[in-house]
């Protein structure tokens, strides 16, 4: 299967980056959530199992996830060029209005309208956070079910323990991704071995006439 849209000229993907940069009310969530929205589901320019290996190697290399991702996406679509206008489009216009806005915050902190509009934001931004995580699970479960039921239960009983790690006890979220990691070795490279990919025959016909 194939992205279903066309690839995005320097400029439109600088507009499209923009624009999610001055829609990220909320923090990391949201522009996560309105990464996947505008490029795997309104623009069809990646596949939602393309965008979550970008997000997988976003989140296993340090410093901001969201920068990393960035730059995944504005490679794949634009290579070195759309790195660049990718990071211009996210960080210039919403950095310039954040400075404003902080600017303008250290004088409207006390009132009590705006705490009550702060403590509304963290409920949202737990809302955002759940259906971006719903959505990332929704092609990763469909891809482990088509495997097997052994694989799919194996699956969840490693989020279960990745969960309970990071909330009970607290471990750090590094030493937590190098055990999955390395988890992930173990079960699905030694013990449960990915299946071979299937051949199509017509099209190993098609790609014989053609080099014949």
């Amino acid at each position: 299967m194939k992205p279903h849209g066309p690839k995005p000229g320097n400029w439109r993907l600088f507009r499209v980056w923009a624009g999610i940069g001055l829609q990220s009310f909320g923090g990391g969530a949201s522009t996560t959530y309105l990464i996947y929205s505008t490029f795997v589901e309104k623009r069809g320019w990646l596949l939602p199992e393309e965008y979550n290996q970008f997000w997988n190697l976003s989140v296993m290399t340090p410093g901001i996830n969201i920068l990393a991702l960035t730059i995944l996406v504005g490679r794949k679509l634009g290579g070195v060029w759309g790195v660049v206008v990718s990071l211009a489009g996210l960080l210039l216009p919403s950095a310039t209005i954040t400075c404003l806005l902080t600017a303008g915050f250290l004088r409207v902190q006390g009132i009590a309208a705006v705490q009550a509009m702060l403590r509304g934001v963290i409920p949202a931004t737990a809302g955002l956070m759940l259906v971006v995580g719903i959505k990332y699970a929704q092609p990763l479960l469909k891809e482990i079910k088509a495997e097997g039921f052994l694989r799919l239960f194996i699956s969840l009983v490693v989020v279960l323990l990745v969960t309970l790690a990071i909330v009970l006890l607290q471990v750090a979220v590094a030493l937590v991704l190098i055990g999955a990691a390395l988890l992930g070795i173990l079960l699905f490279s030694w013990l449960l071995p990915p299946p071979a990919p299937v051949v199509d025959v017509e099209k190993v016909k098609e790609m014989e006439e053609i080099h014949d």
